[in-house]
């Protein structure tokens, strides 16, 4: 955990050298944290948190980066449900839900109580967020609502995420 935070501070170091290359950076983190089997490689909590805490110090603006994260974090779940579209229940025969079969079927659970819910639920935590999505697909939720609730959540979890924090630390550092 310790190498991650010290690669994570180095991200967030060149971002701040780097500024042309936040936007960017920030949408392909959030996308990779959405994405069913990058989610677990990817520790955009982490990062969200601590770049905007910088972001929001150095006084750049967190609006951009924030909508960066949400369209990120978007595209990813909508990657994850095109996914479990396309492969159906056939996804738990690959890598690494195949190692982790448990993580689909409580994926499914949940989905089956929640409903639409469990898209708006799912992206707030980590478990959840790594197979809520395509779980949606595998059950071929429809388009829509699928994507209503997606794009919704997606950018109530970027803006928490890198607005909250930038303001935070904005308002710290006065």
């Amino acid at each position: 955990m310790a190498q991650l935070e010290l690669w994570m501070q180095a991200l967030v170091e060149f971002m701040r050298a780097h500024q042309e290359w936040a936007i960017p950076i920030v949408f392909l983190v959030a996308f990779c944290e959405c994405v069913a089997v990058l989610s677990w490689l990817v520790p955009a909590t982490v990062f969200f948190t601590a770049f905007g805490a910088a972001a929001g110090a150095s006084g750049l603006n967190l609006i951009p980066l924030a909508a960066a994260a949400s369209a990120g974090a978007g595209c990813g779940f909508w990657v994850s449900y095109w996914a479990g579209l396309v492969l159906g229940p056939r996804v738990g025969d690959y890598w690494p839900l195949n190692k982790n079969p448990q993580l689909l079927e409580r994926g499914h659970a949940f989905f089956e109580k929640w409903g639409v819910a469990s898209i708006l639920i799912g992206h707030f935590f980590g478990p959840l967020r790594a197979v809520i999505a395509i779980v949606a697909g595998i059950v071929q939720m429809p388009f829509w609502p699928f994507q209503i609730a997606n794009w919704i959540a997606s950018t109530v979890w970027g803006f928490a995420l890198l607005y909250g924090a930038g303001r935070l630390a904005e308002f710290m550092t006065r």
